[in-house]
């Protein structure tokens, strides 16, 4: 797996959570688990205590996106930076599932998981992924969506960087809305006004 792979879990993490309608999925051990997908090994160790502390790094991490988004980088890496330092990630090179022509290994980084917590675990994957994913491709790659009311978080992987929704779904939402508001206002500009 590419480290830069590993920003879905931020995405994910911030995407649990919907404050513009009120709604929330990360609410059980359950729903902690699930976040972690395939990395089974630190999902396995949570716990009730990983909902709260998954939620301060979900609030952290929106609000790198948020910055992003409205272009402020220097915020952005600062508030980054900062999750880094508190959760930091073990990089390990491994060779499973993948091999060449020749039946060798083909080596790659995987990040380690030896954190205490499950929490603690998937913030530093989430982390070291988007600070990949950021230096990789810039602060300009990260967003949150323009369509209200989601606020989801994406990263744009657009050859322009012209990314401004998190879906599909929510960029046909926006279009058609902006569609029918040009209609209106041309019908109302259109409309006869009345004699004096």
């Amino acid at each position: 797996m590419e480290l830069i792979s590993y920003s879905s879990f931020a995405v994910r993490l911030v995407n649990s959570e919907e404050p513009e309608r009120g709604a929330d999925s990360l609410t059980s051990v359950e729903a902690v688990r699930e976040l972690f997908g395939e990395s089974a090994k630190a999902a396995r160790r949570a716990t009730e205590a990983d909902i709260a502390r998954l939620r301060g790094v979900r609030a952290r991490l929106r609000a790198v996106f948020t910055a992003a988004g409205e272009g402020d980088e220097r915020r952005a890496v600062d508030l980054l930076n900062a999750l880094l330092l508190e959760y930091p990630a073990s990089p390990q090179i491994s060779g499973h599932d993948f091999l060449d022509d020749e039946g060798r290994p083909r080596w790659h980084l995987h990040l380690a998981e030896h954190s205490t917590n499950a929490a603690a675990a998937y913030a530093a994957i989430a982390c070291m992924g988007l600070a990949v994913r950021l230096t990789d491709g810039g602060v300009d790659r990260l967003g949150v969506c323009s369509a209200a009311p989601c606020r989801n978080a994406f990263v744009d992987t657009s050859t322009n960087t012209s990314r401004r929704y998190c879906s599909e779904r929510c960029a046909t939402r926006a279009n058609v809305a902006a569609y029918r508001a040009r209609k209106r206002r041309e019908r109302a500009g259109a409309e006869p006004r009345p004699a004096p």
